[in-house]
Formats: structure tokens, sequence, C-alpha cells
């Protein structure tokens, strides 16, 4: 009962975890380049269990929280007409300069500031391959699938995109940045496409994050229920044993 209770309890937390993630995702499905947080579960406990009742196997099952991880599925690509709009085809992320370090993105809204920088709409400058800033002259930039900028017929720099080993490599910082984990590294990127003057779109739409945002919510009803039974079980055996002492 010991372990059925405690199934229970850390399962209702784990899917007080996971609402978190959900609500994120749901209140980010019109951000561009969103990538979906993932939760993944483990074995509340492990070992052979054996003599177990059909509820201590059911809440065993739900198991806690073990994480979360990105979701690198591709999200939808719309046009938009603006030359500084970009969009990843395939993996793949933007890098940029943040205050706190280089970031990685997936948000290919950009801009071009007074001095010619190629930015993010929150200031943060586009990084090429070698990390550096990419400053483009006056004109209308053509940027190429590969990342390559041309303006007025002359090469003026390329966007790098980089990617990682896997989905548990990067971790969300904010909104739209994510953060190598641990010692993960960065390589550049292959198998992408850049698409000018689109955008893509979160890869979380608002029917799948709401109907997720429900499913974990039952589950939390049923660990509820399920504490609920425990509790009132151990105390009904507390009073009966009790007065035997």
């Amino acid at each position: 009962m010991e372990s059925g209770y405690y199934a229970a309890l850390t399962g209702l937390l784990a899917r007080s975890q996971a609402l978190d993630s959900v609500a994120s995702n749901l209140a980010n499905a019109g951000t561009a380049g969103f990538r979906a947080q993932q939760d993944y579960f483990r074995d509340v406990l492990a070992g052979p269990r054996v003599n177990d009742s059909q509820l201590d196997q059911t809440v065993d099952n739900y198991g806690v929280l073990g994480g979360t991880m990105l979701d690198l599925a591709q999200g939808p690509i719309q046009a938009t007409g603006n030359p500084l709009d970009l969009a990843i085809q395939g993996g793949g992320f933007f890098a940029v300069q943040t205050p706190n370090g280089v970031r990685f993105t997936r948000d290919g809204r950009l801009v071009r500031s007074i001095k010619g920088v190629l930015m993010t709409g929150d200031g943060d400058p586009v990084l090429n391959a070698k990390g550096k800033p990419i400053v483009l002259p006056t004109g209308q930039p053509v940027i190429g699938e590969d990342g390559s900028i041309s303006v007025n017929g002359a090469i003026a720099g390329k966007i790098a995109v980089f990617q990682f080993a896997g989905a548990r490599d990067l971790e969300a910082e904010g909104v739209g940045l994510y953060r190598p984990v641990g010692k993960a590294k960065p390589a550049l990127a292959t198998g992408f496409t850049l698409r000018q003057g689109a955008l893509e779109g979160s890869n979380q739409d608002v029917i799948h994050g709401t109907m997720d945002l429900i499913f974990v919510q039952r589950q939390a009803q049923m660990m509820e229920k399920a504490l609920s039974i425990f509790y009132n079980d151990f105390n009904k055996t507390a009073t009966q044993d009790l007065p035997k002492v």
C-alpha cells in the first residue's frame, strides 16, 4: 500500500509539472519557430513488483516526470513576402548572440539595424559559421537556400544553421530561444533549406494543444482520486490496528 501511495503522490506531482509544459505549448501556438516541449516519464519504482493490486499497478505505470525535451517536428511554413523573414525547412537552428551568450532559435523574423547588422526582433545579432555577426551593406538582400546572402549582386555573408545530436541537447530559455544542455555542442547542419520571404509557425497547434491539456488534467484528476483512496485506506487500517497494540 505504501508503494501505491508514493506512486500516486509522485504521479500527481508529475502531472502538475506536465501541466506547466502543456500550458506553455498552448500559449505559444502562434509564436514563430516555437518548438513544443514534450514530457517523458520513468517508472516510480524499479525492480520486480509482485502481489500489487490493479490500482497499484495502474498508478505506477504513470511514473514520474523524467524531464522535458524539444519536439523537433517541422512547423508549418507560410509566405510573408518580407525579404528578411526566413524559414528553415528541415532540421537546424539559427545561432544568435544574446547578453547571456550564444543561443539558438528557429524564429526567422529578422531585421537590419541602422549599422547593417542582421538581428532578431529582440536585437540579438544573427551569427555566421565562425560565430560572428553578419553585417549587410545597403540594398535589397537575396538569401539563398544555403543561407548565402547577396546584396547588389555581391556576396555579403552567409547565415549559419546549426544542429544538435538529439532533442535532449537543448532546453528552452524564454520564448523561442534555446540553450545547449550540459556539454552538448552544435555542428553545422545539413539537409536543410532556407526559404526567404516566409516564416515557420509553431509546431504546436491549438487543437492538439487543447487536447493535450485536457488529457493531462484528467490524468491529474485520476492521481488525486488514487491518492485519496490510498489515504483513506491507510487511515482505516490504522484505526483498526492501533487499538490492538
